[in-house]
């Protein structure tokens, strides 16, 4: 049986309708569930390097909650996203995964100081937030 056009444009827009009725993850809860996801084994719940994974781990898991103090009070934004997303120059015996592919997705506008708007996986930037917020 042929689909008329106005049916199929109908379909669309009721899926539309059922899309933007659908609950909706925030920003900021997708982040949380990454950080569950990806981090708390090594650097734990409350991001101090103490996960269940840290025991015998050389080195030790950073302790997320000081990144800030130990660059001079200032969050290193890009530095945390590289690690993150798995560029580590210099460190390539680090521990840490490389977790770039899971990133992948809707990218934002990130100006990264330069003024200069760079599309950026938006669980990537939410992810850093989430880090940058723990700093005590």
């Amino acid at each position: 049986m042929k689909a008329t056009y106005g049916a199929i444009l109908s379909g669309m827009a009721m899926a539309g309708v059922i899309a933007a009725c659908a609950p909706q993850i925030t920003d900021k809860a997708q982040a949380r569930n990454d950080f569950n996801a990806l981090c708390v084994d090594c650097h734990g719940a409350t991001g101090r390097g103490d996960g269940p994974a840290a025991a015998g781990m050389v080195p030790r898991p950073v302790d997320l909650t000081r990144v800030a103090a130990k660059n001079g009070g200032t969050f290193p934004r890009l530095r945390v996203m590289g690690h993150i997303y798995g560029f580590t120059p210099g460190r390539s015996e680090s521990p840490m995964p490389e977790f770039g592919d899971l990133m992948d997705g809707p990218t934002v506008p990130y100006d990264a100081g330069d003024g200069i708007p760079t599309p950026t996986p938006a669980r990537l930037v939410a992810l850093m937030e989430y880090v940058e917020a723990m700093q005590r």
